[in-house]
């Protein structure tokens, strides 16, 4: 038996939320501590200190993921702050063990 896999649209911020990072993966909680870590250390995300995901979506199919990762990149910074606010008022991070 197969076990389904699912895809991740994420928004991330930085401390003071001057900065949105939007991305896709298959695995969020491991994105997540990559962006915290500073793994790559030349990423927009370090440079950015992207270190808080305050929303994301689930997809079970990539090409669907990917495509709203590329919609939501086109909108306005305005579009995308109502979409965080619409889930996530108080722009806390999402992360935790729940997702696993």
């Amino acid at each position: 038996m197969r076990k389904e896999k699912y895809y991740y649209v994420y928004i991330s911020t930085n401390k003071l939320h001057s900065v949105l990072y939007t991305g896709v993966t298959n695995n969020l909680l491991n994105r997540d501590d990559q962006h915290k870590k500073k793994i790559n250390r030349k990423s927009f995300t370090a440079r950015y200190n992207i270190n808080k995901v305050v929303y994301y979506e689930i997809y079970s199919n990539i090409n669907d993921a990917i495509a709203r990762e590329k919609q939501i990149k086109s909108w306005t910074r305005e579009k995308k702050l109502k979409l965080i606010r619409s889930i996530n008022p108080g722009w806390k991070d999402l992360i935790n063990k729940s997702l696993e």
